[in-house]
């Protein structure tokens, strides 16, 4: 069975930073796309960062210039680096990834972890 494993979140007072990490594990013959995603109360669930097999990533415009994505291949492991936090980051972070299940690849998969809470007081 094929699962992401979020860790890193916690408490925070603004202006200051934290690390999330997600660690994908399982059958997986292959990670494509790993992601960052959010949720806060009240909220709908939007992509905050998306990094590709090659390295290319993407942000939405309110983290631009202070939340950098990460991977390590090797590893099927995705990072968040987040400074500069305000308020409004506070939400439950999700990793979701797509993957091969299988050594032909073919198909790819989606998997979500179970989230980990980041609270940005002021």
């Amino acid at each position: 069975q094929v699962k992401v494993v979020e860790s890193g979140g916690g408490l925070v007072r603004a202006g200051g930073s934290l690390r999330l990490s997600c660690a994908a594990s399982g059958s997986i013959f292959g990670i494509d796309a790993m992601a960052w995603y959010r949720q806060a109360p009240g909220k709908q669930r939007e992509l905050v960062a998306g990094i590709t097999s090659d390295g290319t990533t993407n942000y939405i415009d309110s983290v631009k210039g202070r939340f950098t994505i990460a991977r390590d291949n090797a590893k099927n492991m995705v990072y968040l680096q987040m400074n500069s936090l305000v308020p409004e980051d506070t939400a439950v972070y999700y990793c979701n990834a797509d993957y091969y299940s299988s050594p032909l690849r073919g198909l790819l998969l989606e998997v979500w972890g179970q989230g980990t809470l980041v609270t940005v007081s002021i």
